[in-house]
């Protein structure tokens, strides 16, 4: 009797015990913030009314930056779909793990099987992690998500309707939200050449989707692009298309708070690259890679603030490791965590961001290395005695073919001839040339910076594995053995 008296006591001693952990791991859990990642595709900071413009609707995204950070200076570091995509999720460069451009058919670039990504980083610490939209990444296996789910990537509302379940979640949630919006449509070629791009708007409309329409008289042209007709009726029907956005993100908001979530959930909105204009996408320059990133963390005090640091998309992985509170290697990344610097204006360490693209489609081959440092950027056009390749469906604009057909000189404030064909180095002072118009690389008054900024270009590509430092003087020393270990 008294050794069942003990073992009793044993027994529920430890039930006691391992009810405490099973406790006190729930509590853990449920103190991690969920974690909503609203990727855009192809939006630029021109067309987001809390970065300026005054004509675009975009009430719920202007409310998410008057409750949180907007950041003035994000950069993705690829102005290419898959590309940018790769390290959003990798918080690496594309050209250390082999995502140099589109995964899609016979593109078919693909990120290196030992790769650890954020979703299944964030899986291993007890995430559900969910997916909506676009993916544009592969293998599947190395950027895993718990549940894929299915919608419209056009319609955002119908989208957001479909995260219902993640959203009530009973562990904490990771969402990677992404439209096909602000993207063109198919066709990219129209019937005739003149006619805008519908942005994927139509005419019935989308069902639950008001459909806020702008007359192209009204829009705002960036600086970067030619003020013709058939530029301004696209822009009218990009913005359309971002207003789309901003409703779809408007009812995910409406539908987290009635949770009752919404002061456990670090929001962010960005997008992979600039608006798909010749000038913009697939290019390094500004409009092409200086993007909105607008994050409301109800952890900051702080709210309705801008923040200057030069961030990079190589960052976030590392960054919302580190809001998740899960442990990893910095050696890991490239990128850094700027968790702890959210809520302030100007932030010191933060005044260097690199870029690197490599390939849009395959047949793409355009080589780019950037540094920003401060207000001087450098541009190393590697393959310059090439010709600058246009993606398809920019080429088919009616923005690049009115400029094309009629033979203009210019396109927007650049010649076409240099638009097309890049000297090898191009140099500009951002704060006095934001157009980057003038190249200061033969100016013998910037040797030094030049210099210096080569300097820090070559040992980004080094402590990156850029199989692309080869072109320095022929420097071989990342090339291996050939043999995998």
């Amino acid at each position: 009797m008294k050794k069942i008296t003990i073992l009793f006591i044993f027994l529920i001693f430890n039930f006691s015990s391992c009810a405490k952990i099973i406790k006190e791991e729930c509590k853990v859990s449920q103190d991690r913030p969920n974690i909503i990642l609203f990727v855009a595709d192809d939006h630029g900071i021109d067309a987001l009314g809390c970065y300026g413009n005054n004509i675009i609707k975009t009430p719920n995204l202007d409310k998410l930056a008057a409750q949180g950070t907007r950041f003035n200076n994000a950069y993705c570091t690829s102005a290419s779909c898959s590309a940018s995509r790769s390290v959003i999720l990798s918080g690496k460069f594309g050209h250390a793990t082999g995502s140099y451009g589109h995964v899609h058919d016979y593109h078919h670039f693909s990120t290196y099987d030992d790769v650890q990504t954020l979703p299944v980083l964030l899986e291993k610490a007890g995430y559900e992690t969910a997916r909506i939209g676009k993916y544009h990444v592969a293998p599947e296996q190395v950027y895993h998500f718990n549940k894929v789910l299915k919608a419209d990537p056009r319609n955002t509302v119908e989208m957001a309707e479909q995260c219902e379940n993640v959203l009530k979640s009973d562990k904490p949630f990771f969402l990677y939200f992404c439209t096909d919006d602000p993207h063109r449509g198919h066709p990219f070629e129209p019937e005739a050449w003149d006619m805008p791009n519908d942005f994927g708007n139509k005419k019935e409309g989308y069902k639950g989707v008001e459909t806020v329409s702008y007359n192209p008289e009204d829009v705002l042209v960036p600086s970067f692009l030619p003020d013709t007709k058939q530029t301004r009726e696209e822009i009218a029907q990009y913005y359309q298309s971002i207003s789309r956005i901003d409703q779809g993100f408007g009812k995910l908001m409406t539908m987290l708070q009635e949770t009752g979530k919404a002061n456990s959930t670090i929001v962010f909105y960005i997008s992979d690259n600039g608006m798909a204009f010749p000038g913009a996408k697939t290019t390094v320059y500004e409009p092409g890679i200086k993007l909105p990133c607008i994050i409301k963390d109800p952890t900051k005090s702080s709210k309705g603030t801008t923040n200057n640091a030069m961030i990079s998309w190589v960052d976030l992985t590392p960054t919302i490791l580190d809001m998740a509170e899960v442990d990893y290697k910095k050696e890991d990344f490239h990128g850094k965590s700027f968790n702890n610097i959210i809520d302030q204006k100007k932030p010191e360490g933060w005044n260097d961001i690199y870029a690197s693209h490599t390939f849009h489609e395959i047949t793409m081959y355009y080589p780019m290395r950037v540094v920003r440092s401060g207000d001087y950027k450098l541009i190393y056009n590697i393959s310059w005695r090439l010709e600058y390749p246009i993606a398809s469906d920019l080429w088919a604009s009616s923005t690049w073919q009115s400029i094309h057909r009629n033979s203009i000189e210019y396109y927007g404030p650049k010649k076409v001839s240099e638009f097309l064909f890049r000297p090898e180095f191009e140099l500009f002072d951002l704060s006095n040339d934001p157009n980057e118009a003038n190249n200061l690389a033969k100016n013998k008054f910037y040797f030094e910076i030049l210099e210096n900024m080569k300097s820090k270009l070559k040992v980004f590509q080094l402590k990156t594995s850029d199989p692309w430092l080869i072109m320095w003087n022929h420097d071989s020393s990342l090339r291996g053995t050939g043999v995998n270990l």
